[in-house]
Parts: C-alpha cells; structure tokens; sequence
C-alpha cells in the first residue's frame, strides 16, 4: 500500500483557495493569486523536493482543469521538471460531472470516492493530491491521507475556503521534521497521520499527564 500526501498552501488563518492566479476560482473571491508576491527560492525548492517520487496525481475537478490547461504547455520552460513530472504520471480526478479527459494519463474516480482513493493508493507509492479543497474535505473526513504538507503564508485574508472547512474529524498528526521558515516568512510543515484521536487533559491536576486519553 502506498501513501497518499496532501499539498496544501495556506494562509494564516489556514485559507488555501485560489493562491496561484486571479483566475483561478472564478467564484468572486478577491484574493486570487496571494501566494504569488510571498514565493522564493526557498519556498520553490521546498515544493519541488516534496514531489520527488511522485508517481500519481489525485485531483479535484477544478483544479485538474486548472492543471491540464496549463502543465502541458510548460515542459521546456522555468517549470519543465514539474510539467515533464505531471504529464507523465497517472492523474485521477474526483468528480460528480463529465471532465474533459483530454490530458494523457487522467482517469475519473468512481462515484464511491472513499473506495476508488483506496484503489489508487494500493495501486501507487506516493499519490500526491494538489490543491482539491473540495476533495481534501473528504479525504480528511474519512482519514484518507497519510501525509500532510502545509505551507502557511504570512498573511490574513479573512475570507476564502479554508483547509479544514468541514471535512475534519478529530485526528491526531505527528510533525515528521523541524518546520523550516523561508526568507518570506512562509514556514513550511511536513506531518504524517497519527493513531489515535486527540486527548485530553487538566492543566491545574498536580500530575498534569493524568486523565488523558486517545
């Protein structure tokens, strides 16, 4: 069985829609595009180490459309090891409707998401799932991730999509490495799924390790 490791690049106040481009949510959010003025080659070298061994893409609708309109085009470029990466790979795609297929290797997952996500990660070794909010929800909900990559910005935009919007459940995590802070006050989190559900605790017991439990 492989692993399935979510992307996620968020705000402060953990909003993650829409940070590559104004266009990219059509839905009137005004913020569109607020990773771009925070990237550097810091945060780019981050990004880039975290998709070594990525041998699949799992992805939501919108963002696959994103994603096909774009990657194919940029092998060559400033980005060709991402484009070579992402155009070779598998891509699955979770969705109600009918997407438009037409970027090489993409599949439609099933109706039954939680199980056709399971096949995918039998199937591969390191699946990555970029972006998706609508997507990550589920996977939260029904503790299908193995990894989490958060890279939380310096900024508070108070609106927006946020990354635990609804899908969580208790869920303990394990920070896998140190946090590593780029030149623009991005800090960049690598956690992996823990057993167990949260705890709990008295901070005013005389042995404060009593009564915890999960």
């Amino acid at each position: 069985m492989g692993l399935i490791h979510i992307e996620m690049f968020a705000t402060l106040d953990l909003v993650g829609q829409a940070p590559g481009a104004p266009g990219e949510d059509p839905l009137g959010f005004e913020f569109g595009g607020w990773q771009a003025p925070l990237l550097d080659e810091v945060g780019g070298a981050q990004v880039g180490a975290a998709y070594e061994g990525t041998d699949a893409l799992l992805l939501g609708r919108r963002t696959y459309d994103i994603f096909a309109a774009f990657w194919p085009h940029q092998e060559g470029g400033q980005d060709d090891e991402i484009a070579t990466l992402f155009n070779r790979v598998p891509k699955y795609v979770a969705s109600r409707g009918k997407p438009d297929l037409s970027w090489a290797g993409s599949t439609q997952l099933g109706p039954d998401l939680a199980a056709a996500v399971r096949e995918v990660r039998d199937r591969h070794e390191n699946v990555k799932v970029v972006g998706s909010l609508n997507l990550v929800q589920t996977l939260l909900r029904e503790k299908l991730f193995d990894r989490l990559d958060l890279w939380v910005h310096p900024i508070v935009l108070g609106v927006g999509k946020k990354v635990f919007d609804g899908g969580a459940v208790p869920t303990n995590l394990a920070l896998l490495e140190p946090p590593v802070a780029t030149p623009s006050g991005t800090v960049y989190l690598r956690y992996g799924l823990a057993d167990g559900t949260p705890g709990t605790g008295d901070m005013s017991a005389p042995d404060r390790g009593a009564g915890q439990t999960g």
